[in-house]
This record gives structure tokens, sequence and C-alpha cells, in this order.
């Protein structure tokens, strides 16, 4: 393995997290906060994804969001409605069109920017978060604070899905040679979707292939600050993921560190160059003892907030 494939890694697995899947750590530069440990009760020990997961509704409680993107919870959480002028939310059986109010406010902003796009109709949403946050029952570990939201690649050409629609239609790939390169279907204006999300003041990072971010440092002439937002990451070829900061004034909430200074422009190219001819992989320790497996969150684990969350 090179030393700037190490460098990079190094810094990915402290400042970056992903939708899911992997043994990663996604929750962000480790911080501390009070949990609710014991004070759950019977409860304490129970997988916290179970009982958020069984929440079909939102909290009556002002909306926050309390703890990180990866361990944490919602307060008050706003529904997306299911279709608007400019969206469809999808997977509508998943209940996750849930979200603080300012990435409601997000998406519907952003749909209508993608509306006047050539060959878009506006956006397809995947998944937000649920409607109390919290860790969900399949699929992400980010998602948990309402703070997240997965667009998808496919441009809509009608908002008029019905709700079986929404469950059977898939998005489309954007990537080609293991997401080293763009694919016939990536287009000007998906480059300017994601630029318009990165350039949202109160977006913290997007999430997307490698081969993406290194198109669009290709095809970038202009200002070129938004594109250290936007991120390499693994998967992130159906949909990209866009990552609010903590609203401003909102204690209990925990930001990931900023993303590294620069266009991030090198590293992207340097994911690239691995994936075209991959580094050899490190020798293995026969004398190591394997890593234990990722435990699940408890409700014990998550913010001194969340029990608060969980029964009002």
């Amino acid at each position: 393995m090179t030393l700037s494939r190490v460098v990079i890694c190094a810094a990915l697995a402290v400042v970056l997290a992903s939708c899911g899947g992997g043994g990663r750590d996604i929750s962000g530069a480790k911080q501390v906060l009070p949990t609710i440990g014991s004070s759950g009760g019977a409860l304490s020990n129970v997988q916290a994804k179970k009982l958020f997961g069984a929440k079909s509704f939102a909290s009556a409680q002002s909306s926050a969001p309390y703890g990180s993107y990866a361990k944490g919870c919602l307060a008050g959480g706003v529904q997306l409605p299911e279709t608007g002028p400019t969206w469809q939310a999808m997977r509508l059986s998943r209940n996750r069109n849930w979200a603080h109010p300012e990435t409601i406010d997000m998406v519907k902003k952003l749909s209508a920017f993608a509306a006047r796009q050539p060959g878009w109709e506006g956006l397809y949403v995947g998944d937000m978060s649920q409607p109390r946050g919290g860790p969900m029952l399949t699929g992400h570990r980010s998602h948990q604070i309402g703070l997240d939201a997965d667009i998808w690649m496919l441009p809509p050409k009608s908002l008029g899905l019905s709700r079986k629609q929404r469950e059977n239609i898939s998005s489309i790939s954007m990537r080609r040679s293991k997401g080293a390169y763009v694919n016939s279907s990536w287009t000007k204006a998906h480059h300017n979707i994601l630029k318009a999300a990165a350039k949202d003041p109160r977006t913290a990072r997007i999430f997307v292939f490698p081969g993406a971010k290194v198109q669009m440092c290709n095809d970038e002439k202009g200002d070129r600050s938004y594109l250290r937002k936007i991120r390499p990451w693994y998967g992130h070829h159906y949909h990209f993921h866009v990552r609010l900061n903590c609203p401003k004034g909102l204690r209990g909430c925990v930001n990931q560190s900023p993303p590294p200074a620069g266009d991030g422009c090198a590293d992207a190219r340097q994911w690239q160059a691995n994936i075209l001819n991959p580094p050899k992989p490190k020798p293995k320790d026969p004398n190591a003892k394997p890593k234990p497996p990722r435990r699940e969150l408890v409700l014990a684990d998550l913010p001194a907030q969340c029990k608060a969350v969980l029964n009002n």
C-alpha cells in the first residue's frame, strides 16, 4: 500500500461517513455526550433500531437533532410530503421521508433547481430519516438525526408515480470501471445539481462515487471552492448523499470535522488510481487477533435526550 493511500484511508476513517454497510465507524470524529445509560430502565439494553424503527410518527417536540449522524435521534421530525411540485419521495413503505425542517427545505429548493435542468422534472428523493431518527432496522448506519438525504441519480420523467410504482422503480448507476469513471448516463445536469447542493451554505459534505468527483474536477472551469464538500465514498453511484451541518444554536447536535482544505481533487484521483490499479494487500499478521464484530447500538448508547424523543 502506498504512503498516499495510507494517509487517505486514515483521514477518511476519521472524518467521513457513508450511507451504510461495511465495518467502519461512520459516526465521524469521536465526541463524548451524556448517554441514556441505565436510565432507560428495562429498555436500556434493547437494540435501539428496534425501538426507533417501530415509531411511525414524530415526537411531539420542537425540531432538534441530538447526537451525531450515526449515533443520535431526531426530535420533532417533519415529514417530506410524498409528492410535491418538483419532487417525489420514494420507497414510501420504509417511512423514511422524515427530517429536520432545514433538510426538508434544502430538498425542496434543490428539487426546484433540478426541475430547471434539461430532461429533469425535479428529484426522486430516497431515504432521509425515520420519524424519530435513530438507528434504522435495515441499511444505513447514518441518517439518524434528520440531516441526511439521499437523492436519486435517475432524472424524473414523471412526478405522478403511484405508491406501487415507487416501490418497484429503480434508480440508475452512473459508474463505469468499478467507479473509476462515470458512464454515458452522466450528464451536465448531474454536475449542476450536485454543485447546487454543495453550494447551499447549510451543506457539510456530499458523498458520491470517486469517478463522479474526478469528472466534476475535470469539468469545472469556474469557482472550485464547492468541490471541497463533495467527497468520494464507497457506493453512491445510484444516488448521492447530502449531509447538512448542525443548525446554528441547537445544542446537543454534533458536527463532523470539516473536510480537509482544498478542492479534494487529488485525493479523488488517488481513489481512481487505486481502483484501476489496486495496491498489493498488506501481508496479514498470522498472530493478529480477529477484530470483534461491530456491536449494535442499544438504547443506553444514545444521547440522553433520545429517551424523551422515544417516549414523547
